[in-house]
């Protein structure tokens, strides 16, 4: 089976069985996801939702984080990996926010990894949920699952090798949501250890199962 073809009907699977896709971080605006993002690096969603609300209340939107001291952020992210270092981008990020951007989240990948904490796996997140454009945030659960599916190719060793070659195949309008489908099936189905191929749906397309399987 072609690539093209595994895709078509993988992300039709998807589309029939997933039709709820979405992001499992907690946020009530741009800001505050953006926030999120950040904290998520290495970190687990469940982790950053059980440690944003606190740090909401204290700081919630730029103007209040940009005023903050690094220290006293980190007394509401030390449960997060990397605190220190991550205190320090999301002040850096408020106050960028601040002088450069009016307190607006930026709508461009130029702009957004202009600000500190902000990767190419972070602006993509924000361009894809806030602003609904077509671009695919490649963490370890759409790496791994993507070439498990064999969606991209066994030999992609970095996330923008695998992000576009994702973006070859699936349809533009459906890849803000095949963002959300790899990185929730990497969690639950698809996981590093053991996954559950026996009970996953994607068996019939899937490389990693046929391969394991001859």
């Amino acid at each position: 089976m072609n690539k093209a073809d595994r895709t078509k009907n993988i992300v039709h699977w998807f589309e029939e069985n997933f039709k709820i896709a979405e992001t499992e971080l907690v946020y009530d605006d741009s800001f505050q996801l953006l926030v999120a993002v950040i904290l998520s690096a290495q970190c687990t969603d469940k982790r950053v939702n059980l440690t944003t609300p606190a740090l909401f209340r204290r700081f919630p939107n730029p103007k209040k984080l940009a005023e903050a001291e690094p220290a006293e952020v980190f007394e509401y992210i030390r449960s997060i990996s990397y605190p220190n270092n991550k205190a320090k981008h999301l002040v850096g990020m408020a106050q960028r926010l601040i002088t450069e951007f009016e307190g607006e989240i930026p709508t461009t990948m130029e702009q957004l990894v202009t600000l500190p904490g902000v990767g190419r796996k972070t602006a993509n997140v924000i361009l894809s949920v806030v602003y609904n454009q077509p671009t695919m945030a490649v963490d370890t659960h759409v790496f791994r699952v993507s070439k498990r599916l064999g969606i991209v190719t066994q030999t992609a060793k970095s996330p923008l090798e695998v992000e576009k070659q994702l973006y070859k195949y699936i349809p533009e309008i459906l890849i803000p949501k095949a963002h959300h489908w790899l990185i929730l099936h990497g969690r639950y189905v698809c996981t590093a250890r053991n996954p559950k191929c026996d009970s996953c749906g994607l068996s019939a397309w899937c490389r990693h199962y046929a391969v394991g399987r001859i």
